[in-house]
């Protein structure tokens, strides 16, 4: 649900980084934010609320390019990974463009992974969307831990949309830029009038 801006010449993504807690949304976000160029990015903001005493949302604008004269801007967020706040991550979904499933690798994870994966899906259809339709991209982290299951386990479990999938330590920041990249891709491919990528 891009917005478009006449008057600058933008167009508005959203990219959401959604995932089970301590999975590794803040890190991607964090190491994304200091590998770029100060003029590539605004202040890293975290909003915390007397109720919710964790980092609700990073917020992130990046220039990436130009679609028929109007320059491509996305703002990045993260939801809180406590399903008690689920009224947090309904609302941070709103007017998506594409979503970052960051899983946990470690074996003992894979079931936070698969009710935060159903509580995403849960969450778009009440909001009218379709996981089919929207670019998603499942970036496995923890890649490097002994505990980290083969992909092909993984997959069995997560990607039962067919999502693009990238193996990731957001820790060293290995598959950090290349998930944004990628899921920038999908969009702009969505935004050209293609299928997603």
């Amino acid at each position: 649900m891009s917005l478009f801006n006449y008057n600058a010449k933008e167009i508005h993504c959203k990219i959401v980084y959604y995932g089970p807690s301590l999975g590794g949304k803040t890190t991607n976000i964090q190491w994304m934010y200091q590998s770029l160029a100060q003029d590539q990015k605004s202040k890293l903001m975290a909003l915390n609320t007397e109720v919710e005493r964790t980092l609700l949302f990073d917020f992130l604008p990046l220039d990436i390019g130009e679609i028929r004269g109007f320059k491509t801007r996305f703002h990045v967020y993260s939801v809180p990974g406590q399903i008690v706040y689920d009224a947090t991550r309904k609302l941070i979904l709103q007017g998506i463009d594409g979503i970052i499933f960051v899983a946990d690798s470690q074996a003992d994870r894979l079931d936070e992974n698969l009710q935060a994966l159903d509580n995403l899906e849960k969450n778009l259809i009440q909001q009218g969307y379709d996981i089919k339709d929207i670019p998603l991209l499942l970036q496995y982290n923890k890649r490097d831990l002994p505990t980290a299951l083969p992909i092909s386990e993984l997959r069995k479990h997560l990607n039962r949309f067919n999502a693009q999938e990238i193996e990731a330590c957001a820790f060293e920041g290995k598959g950090v830029l290349e998930s944004f990249k990628m899921m920038s891709k999908s969009i702009i491919q969505t935004l050209k009038g293609g299928a997603t990528v």
